[in-house]
């Protein structure tokens, strides 16, 4: 079997999508039992609209017929309109139709109801939890819910290896996009009664952004907040080694990435009560009420002050092995035989 990979994401800037999609091809290629042809585009800006169209619907499916694959497996929500080979698709969320009221129109609907509209021609749809699953099939009325599986998407190697040293008592790791769904102001809004805390933000800026930061000067705090935007590899995970805590208080998360990799690199984590997060950390990390900013102070403080050290390196291999790539990849394989049947 030869499976077309919808890499585009993982190109440039790479976000969680990015992530995922590197962390799979790599896995399924290690399985030894199908063969993997990543399907890029590096001169067509994955993050520019139109060139997002461009590659979705005309160059993905063509560079998918030329490869020789019996099937396409777009990774990144979004899927072509017409296709020659069997469709997976990874359905991360449905957070176009929930949260992102305040993006433009357009893409509100080519993310949000135009691709729900189109999952109709996916042989098999993999999600990335269980409450994505859900959330899917409430919007995906018609679609057959046996066709809708739960594959967690894996941590990679660097994080499940990484060497955690002592949390420095003052850093707040938030990891990803700055957009308002992951709540970063929240946090912002706590650094006064967070003595001596700095807050450090790592991932691509939107507007919101400008948002948090002029919220962090009105609370004479500017000078805690850090934002770092996109961070190399290397950056990225000495931030996780060092820090007091990995902080994600998203409103809404179909997976949640930074606490997934904070739980298999051994670092403190508190998250939000909302989406998936709860379900990804289980008992392995405080999960507060995405509102109660007594409560977070609280679990900050506890985690900053080291007292929550011991605890995040008792269950870090206990994570490792619920969140590893090569049982994703498996459970991915058995969906691509799957499609291939239907």
């Amino acid at each position: 079997m030869r499976v077309a990979l919808d890499a585009q994401l993982a190109i440039g800037t790479a976000t969680g999508i990015g992530e995922y999609v590197s962390g799979l091809a790599d896995a399924l290629r290690r399985t030894g039992d199908l063969e993997v042809v990543e399907l890029t585009e590096p001169g067509l800006d994955p993050w520019r609209f139109d060139r997002r169209i461009l590659w979705d619907q005309i160059l993905l499916p063509r560079r998918a017929r030329k490869s020789g694959a019996t099937v396409l497996h777009c990774a990144s929500g979004t899927v072509p309109y017409f296709s020659s080979l069997p469709l997976v698709a990874t359905v991360h969320d449905v957070a176009w139709l929930r949260v992102q009221s305040h993006a433009p129109a357009y893409a509100r609907y080519y993310f949000g109801a135009f691709s729900v509209g189109l999952y109709g021609k996916v042989a098999q749809i993999a999600v990335d939890s269980e409450f994505s699953r859900g959330e899917l099939l409430q919007v995906l009325t018609d679609y057959d819910a046996r066709r809708v599986h739960v594959v967690y998407p894996g941590v990679a190697d660097d994080f499940c290896s990484l060497e955690r040293r002592a949390g420095d008592g003052r850093t707040i790791l938030f990891v990803g996009t700055v957009e308002r769904r992951k709540n970063l102001d929240a946090l912002v809004r706590l650094l006064p009664d967070l003595d001596g805390a700095r807050l450090v933000s790592v991932g691509p800026p939107t507007p919101y952004q400008e948002e948090c930061a002029a919220l962090a000067h009105s609370l004479g705090v500017a000078d805690r907040v850090q934002f770092r935007g996109y961070v190399e590899r290397r950056a990225l995970l000495e931030l996780y080694a060092g820090c007091g805590v990995v902080a994600v208080p998203s409103h809404y998360e179909g997976f949640g990435y930074a606490a997934a990799q904070a739980l298999c690199s051994g670092a403190p984590c508190v998250v939000s009560d909302r989406g998936a997060l709860s379900e990804i950390v289980g008992d392995d990390a405080p999960v507060v009420a995405v509102d109660d900013a007594a409560a977070w102070t609280k679990a900050l403080a506890f985690a900053l002050s080291g007292s929550d050290d011991a605890r995040a390196a008792a269950v870090r291999n206990r994570s490792i092995a619920r969140l590893s790539w090569p049982a994703s990849a498996r459970k991915m394989e058995g969906v691509y035989r799957a499609a291939l049947q239907a």
